[in-house]
């Protein structure tokens, strides 16, 4: 006797399905800040900027994310890790120090850029933490910031053609 695929039975499999994925839990392990190498600390960044920084960067480009409760729940705690690793894969305030100039200087000029093209932060996180939506204002404060760090930076020799 054949089973029929029922929408009921298909339910089932599907709530069988999404308790067994609970099971895979994503790693939320914060490393501890290490002022010698922390941007923040590192540039010397007032009390605005570094609030900023924190508020609408730090998560994905840091060591020290913050996991909310929906990080507790699969698939969304994949979703959720993989921007994070990602995020700290491209650009990781936290090891700021361990850069050299050459990669500092590049990934101010695309701070500057993503900041002023609106593309950080992203929308899909600013949706879920609606504080890390950055004012004209404070886009202004961080583009300034950035550039006057590139600025003060020596000058990165053009690459050979």
């Amino acid at each position: 006797m054949k089973k029929k695929f029922t929408i009921k039975n298909i339910g089932i499999f599907l709530a069988f399905l999404f308790l067994a994925i609970q099971s895979i839990r994503i790693d939320k392990t914060i490393e501890p800040m290490n002022p010698e190498t922390d941007f923040i600390v590192l540039t010397s960044a007032n009390t605005e900027v570094a609030n900023t920084l924190k508020i609408a960067c730090y998560d994905c480009h840091s060591n020290q994310p913050t996991y909310p409760w929906y990080t507790n729940i699969a698939p969304v705690s994949w979703w959720i890790k993989h921007h994070i690793d990602e995020g700290s894969h491209h650009l990781n305030f936290s090891i700021w120090g361990t850069y050299k100039d050459k990669r500092k200087h590049h990934k101010l000029e695309e701070c500057i850029e993503m900041v002023e093209e609106g593309e950080m932060p992203m929308s899909s996180y600013t949706l879920m933490h609606g504080v890390a939506k950055l004012t004209d204002a404070q886009k202004l404060q961080l583009v300034e910031f950035f550039k006057a760090l590139k600025n003060a930076m020596p000058q990165q020799e053009e690459e050979k053609r």
